[in-house]
């Protein structure tokens, strides 16, 4: 079953623009895909050379000090080993892996190596020779490293590594030394994080299926590296590759094994990957959850401090709980053994100093407030709303979108409900008075659409939700209809429609007409009555 057929838990507090809950998922997880770097865990990884490791060249430690003549140096140098290694492609294999380690330094010694030139040298095509099934496995350990280095460059470098691909998925076959399988795989792993028309080549030659293999191996970085391949392999956008990894066999407790007993840079790898096949279907999530994923998931985040953990186990948290409710349920039954429960847990995370995990956290939290009553409550009383009113006052920009939605939900009644006109109006009113108000109203003003469109619902629900005509006004205490008005004439024609509709139904010629006059001057504010609703409710966007 596809993600997409999953419960609709982002979207209650979005307008009903069709969007469902593994669409939302599936964007998340592209998005921090291109967001790993923030995270401490690259798409693509240079191997540099071992700090005892010097090699014979003397430009190459000049090259690092940023000297332009040194780097210049440096290039010539690598185009004289590219030469050298051409001549004694068929000489002595002693000579041979000399120069190909030689090569290998000048590829290794500076965060920029200089790629360029050695392809233009036509390196590539001398590695791919040096592949050769027969070869020594100290030739074949160094070449696989020039090609990783190669493909941790732009995309056109990287692309330029595609003749080796073939031999390369061939070395990770189980008669392959340990060393010689996990340069290839290293090298694999950055050709799959350049994007997807490469991860599509891969697939076809069979990677995935070679790379999982080795998920088992005793020696940790081994695994490591195949659990790092196979997340950029299996990314997205497309569900295909991460739905032909869970159809191996045994893979499921694999995964789940490795998060309750691996070591935790092997946990940070395998939880990458269970990022990307959570995002991919709500099947997997089941699989997962019934092989017993999320006591350990959940010990990883209430005890781990690492960043590079915390952000992929709260993102793969999120996307489990973007389900249905009874998914939901589970999450908060098993994270009741954490100190605080899991809603506390997340209150921490919160907390934090780090950007990455506040915008995770609050994505989490997003996604059990929009799910059943219960569950809204059970988030309310949970300790995460004055966090997340801070960080809709101070935060940046994305976290501030993320709290908002979190918040939102938090007031949003699902259907099924019997909260009158789909508010729950106890958590309305405590964020109202919390002083939430000027953070949505920041959004309104905001240039990002989605947000100018999220602080607009939620006026709209104050100013519909709370009684004795209190919306309205404190909308306008606020400067809210200045904000307003200033999308009267928006280019995007959604923001100005909903605009000119609070403001003509909420601060039309009649407001203020009954403070001044007396009661009978009722606008209707705050009817229940759906054709008193915008339009943008009767397509059901503010209710779950």
């Amino acid at each position: 079953m596809d993600g997409a057929s999953g419960a609709h838990h982002r979207d209650p507090f979005k307008s009903s623009v069709g969007r469902v809950a593994g669409q939302r998922r599936r964007q998340q997880a592209v998005t921090v895909g291109k967001e790993r770097r923030e995270s401490v865990v690259r798409a693509k990884r240079l191997r540099r050379a071992d700090p005892s490791d010097h090699g014979d060249d003397g430009s190459m430690q000049l090259a690092v000090m940023g000297d332009e003549a040194a780097y210049k140096a440096l290039e010539e140098s690598t185009v004289n080993a590219v030469h050298n290694l051409k001549k004694l492609l068929k000489g002595s294999p002693a000579k041979r892996i000399g120069a190909l380690q030689t090569l290998r330094h000048l590829l290794s010694c500076t965060a920029m190596p200089p790629v360029h030139v050695a392809i233009e040298a036509g390196v590539v095509t001398l590695l791919v020779d040096c592949l050769a099934f027969g070869s020594s496995e100290e030739q074949l350990f160094e070449a696989a490293w020039c090609l990783t280095n190669i493909a941790s460059g732009d995309l056109q470098q990287t692309r330029a590594v595609e003749p080796a691909l073939p031999l390369l998925i061939l070395h990770l076959g189980e008669k392959s030394a340990v060393h010689v399988v996990e340069q290839c795989a290293w090298a694999i792993g950055n050709v799959a994080g350049d994007g997807e028309v490469l991860r599509d080549v891969l697939l076809k030659q069979g990677a995935l299926h070679s790379l999982s293999r080795h998920l088992l191996s005793p020696v940790p970085s081994l695994s490591r590296t195949a659990a790092w391949a196979l997340s950029n392999l299996i990314k997205g956008p497309s569900p295909k590759a991460a739905m032909e990894l869970m159809k191996i066999e045994g893979m499921v407790d694999t995964l789940v094994s490795h998060v309750s007993k691996g070591e935790e840079d092997l946990v940070v790898e395998v939880a990458w990957v269970l990022v990307y096949v959570t995002s991919m279907s709500d099947l997997h999530v089941t699989l997962l959850l019934n092989a017993g994923l999320l006591p350990p998931l959940l010990g990883c985040l209430a005890s781990s401090e690492q960043l590079s953990l915390l952000t992929p186990v709260l993102r793969t948290l999120g996307n489990i709980v973007a389900g249905d409710n009874s998914k939901t349920d589970v999450v908060l039954s098993v994270g009741q053994s954490l100190p605080g429960g899991i809603i506390g847990v997340l209150a921490r995370c919160l907390e934090s100093k780090h950007r990455t995990l506040q915008k995770e956290a609050a994505w989490a939290v997003s996604n059990i407030a929009a799910g059943s009553i219960l569950q809204k409550h059970t988030v309310f009383n949970g300790g995460v709303v004055p966090p997340l009113l801070h960080l809709l006052a101070t935060a940046v920009f994305d976290v501030r979108k993320e709290s908002a939605y979190c918040l939102g939900n938090l007031c949003v009644a699902p259907k099924e409900s019997r909260e009158q006109g789909g508010i729950i109006l106890d958590h309305l009113m405590a964020l109202v008075d919390g002083g939430c108000l000027p953070g949505f109203i920041a959004l309104v003003r905001s240039p990002d659409v989605e947000a100018a469109r999220l602080g607009l619902q939620f006026l709209e629900l104050v100013m519909r939700g709370l009684p004795n005509g209190r919306g309205p006004k404190i909308v306008e205490k606020e400067d809210g209809i200045s904000a307003l008005e200033e999308l009267q004439f928006h280019e995007n024609d959604e923001l100005q429609t909903m605009s000119n509709t609070l403001i003509d139904h909420y601060f039309g010629e009649e407001y203020g007409l009954e403070e001044e006059y007396g009661p009978g001057m009722d606008v209707l504010r705050g009817s229940d009555d759906s054709s008193d609703y915008p339009p943008w409710r009767q397509g059901g966007g503010l209710t779950a």
